[in-house]
């Protein structure tokens, strides 16, 4: 296997992956909002207030905020400055998501591990659980959903840069496994 193919292939099985785990996200987000719902009915219309309840829904939204941030990241929902970035060409676009990737998200990865390994860690340790008495046990796993924001962000980087050595390398279809030269 040629090196363009083997890029090719690591990066389509990451973008599968952050599809993957996108759509399945998806379905949190109509729960948060269920939840929400729930929360708030209970408690203004029927002066019900369950904390476990009200704790469940920052859950699911941190589950979408933090599993879904790479499939985010895959569809370019995040912010760039646009009115120069559109203009480029394919070949300036992957200088600058090449040099991005490894300048900006690299960094910020490694310290997001690094920090959120800790924060996790501790959490962990002492068996933290919530505040209140029948909230939800196990707070770690939800620090521990900032190592699989890491783990997956990373690895969307990684696709996002195998992309743009590819088209540095003058191959325009560089998705399914299927290298097309540019025509010059």
């Amino acid at each position: 296997m040629s090196g363009s193919r083997f890029l090719v292939r690591i990066a389509d099985r990451v973008d599968a992956l952050s599809t993957g785990i996108g759509r399945v996200v998806a379905y949190f987000t109509l729960a948060t909002v269920l939840i929400c719902f729930a929360t708030v009915y209970l408690r203004y219309a029927m002066g019900v207030g369950y904390i476990w309840l009200q704790e469940s829904y920052i859950w699911t939204h941190v589950i979408v905020i933090m599993f879904g941030s790479a499939y985010a990241l895959l569809q370019n929902a995040f912010v760039r400055v646009d009115p120069f970035y559109s203009r480029m060409t394919p070949r300036g676009k992957a200088w600058v998501d090449l040099l991005g990737t490894a300048a900006f998200l690299g960094p910020f990865v490694v310290m997001m591990g690094a920090s959120g390994w800790q924060f996790f860690l501790s959490s962990w340790r002492m068996g933290e659980r919530s505040a209140y008495e029948s909230g939800l046990p196990g707070v770690y796993l939800l620090k521990g959903t900032m190592l699989v924001f890491v783990v997956l962000v990373g690895l969307q980087g990684i696709a996002i840069a195998c992309r743009s050595v590819l088209t540095l390398l003058g191959y325009v279809n560089t998705t399914k496994t299927e290298l097309a030269p540019e025509a010059f």
